[in-house]
């Protein structure tokens, strides 16, 4: 059975085969084209720039002799310098036969050195009559060079006329070759494309005919029937098994459904037996006005906050929530803390309010405020430090959760973050009986993704606990990108 794989991989292969072949040819020519003129133009250059430096030697010796400073000494050995290493250049530069032909202007180079060195040497001596007269050499041979620079860019440009009109003619060539190219390029791919196709666009079409019908709820459709020596074949095969399977599952679920009401009625019943949670939060409110009459104003907050508290951790957990509320119940639960742990413990949050309407699943932050309380920082004596932070990034919204306490070894990180759906939670905590795993599971679920978590954690250094609520997801029931609003928002309150 031939594969579509095998059939890409060589026509991969035979248009990338193909291109290096035809980019290696352009490469190649345009290269020798481009070095060419290169070579050239800086000969240009170099012989413009060697005019010029014989000029400044001159007026640099000449600066020396009528004034001996520091400065105009040092200008008059920077252009020597200068002047000897563009005669090296240009000796490198130039080939065998070029060289006796500019043997006259590289004597004239060596003159012009020589000159001005003997005239610097005779200003020594305070020789005047010497040094003005090989000053005046030192003039004429810059003078000479500048002619004869002059002459030989004009040999240069008309070697160079030859070499732009062999430029022209292979511009011409590449123009009729990129022609062919691409003409050849087209033809060859509308005729694998079309051969390509016509073996696997009809068996597609089919496909895509009984996955529409499946999508519009169809699943008593005819068999796709595809007649190919390919994997489509096999796709045909799993669509129409993957079809029966989805009747028979519907069929089970059928089934399922009404033994999961009655099992849901049950379970009703049997929160209906326990303490109406109403009753106590009118008893809890009842207690809360007393206290305040009585002006026990602490008394009266802290029950506040636990019917408050209470009241949140009873709402449904499959439902998401904005962050909002998530800080106000940590808020409600620190201050429960507070009240409990007077001065030991100190608390610290920040957050961002413009992250505060960014959805999250219920109870997701008090559980791990608690559990830094019950596993960090409770033993302390004093000291003791827990703090959130929420913030924005450019892809998630991000919480901190950090405490100083005892902090966990690598291998309790480890075990915590290797979570699954039947593992066993440990950090329970004492308010809502939910652990750091559970927490964890019900993240990656509602954000679809493993990536939700990041824990730090040193023993006796404390914890840091980071959640990464990623930006782009969909919220379970809809289609709404990067979070949304839903009635389920304040469901439970």
């Amino acid at each position: 059975m031939k594969s579509i794989r095998t059939k890409l991989i060589f026509y991969f292969f035979v248009f990338v085969i193909l291109f290096n072949i035809v980019s290696i040819s352009i490469y190649v020519s345009s290269n020798t084209l481009t070095n060419s003129y290169h070579s050239s133009f800086e000969r240009f250059l170099l012989l413009n720039s060697i005019s010029q430096s014989a000029n400044k030697l001159y007026e640099n010796t000449k600066a020396y002799v009528m004034e001996q400073s520091e400065e105009n000494q040092a200008a008059y050995y920077q252009s020597r310098r200068t002047m000897k290493q563009e005669e090296k250049r240009l000796q490198d530069m130039l080939s065998s036969e070029e060289q006796i032909q500019t043997k006259n202007y590289i004597n004239l180079i060596d003159n012009i050195i020589y000159e001005s060195e003997i005239t610097t040497g005779f200003v020594l001596r305070d020789d005047i009559e010497r040094y003005t007269a090989h000053l005046k050499e030192t003039e004429s041979s810059a003078s000479y060079i500048q002619e004869t620079t002059l002459h030989l860019i004009d040999l240069e440009l008309t070697e160079y006329q030859t070499l732009y009109q062999d430029l022209q003619e292979r511009n011409e060539a590449f123009r009729w070759f990129t022609f062919f190219v691409f003409t050849t390029t087209v033809m060859l791919a509308v005729f694998f494309a079309i051969w390509f196709s016509n073996g696997i666009n009809k068996p597609i079409q089919t496909l895509t005919k009984a996955a529409r019908e499946v999508s519009h709820g169809d699943f008593d459709g005819e068999p796709v029937d595809v007649r190919s020596n390919d994997e489509l074949k096999l796709l045909g095969s799993s669509f129409n098994q993957m079809r029966a399977n989805i009747r028979e599952l519907i069929k089970e679920i059928k089934d399922q459904s009404e033994q999961e009401r009655l099992m849901k009625e049950l379970e009703l019943k049997h929160l209906q037996n326990q303490v109406n949670p109403h009753f106590l939060f009118n008893t809890l409110n009842t207690i809360s006005k007393m206290a305040y009459l009585e002006e026990a104003k602490s008394t009266s907050n802290l029950i506040d906050s636990t019917a408050a508290l209470l009241r949140y951790s009873l709402g449904d957990i499959e439902k998401f929530v904005p962050l909002r509320e998530e800080v106000r119940a940590v808020r409600e639960y620190l201050t429960i803390q507070k009240t409990r742990f007077t001065e030991r413990i100190t608390f610290v949050v920040e957050v961002d309010e413009t992250c505060l309407d960014f959805p999250i699943p219920r109870l997701t932050l008090q559980p791990l405020v608690e559990n830094a309380f019950i596993h960090g920082v409770e033993e302390q004596e004093e000291g003791g430090e827990i703090k959130l932070f929420v913030y924005e990034e450019k892809t998630a919204v991000v919480v901190v959760i950090s405490d100083n306490g005892k902090g966990m070894t690598e291998d309790k990180v480890a075990s915590i973050l290797n979570v699954t759906k039947d593992k066993a939670e440990d950090h329970i905590g004492h308010s809502t009986g939910l652990g750091v795993s559970n927490v964890i599971r019900r993240l990656q679920l509602f954000y679809r993704t493993e990536e939700v978590i990041e824990i730090e954690s040193q023993p006796e250094e404390g914890t840091q606990i980071k959640l990464l609520l990623t930006k782009q997801f969909t919220l379970p029931g809809t289609g709404d990108q990067e979070g949304g609003n839903d009635e389920s928002t304040n469901s439970g309150r």
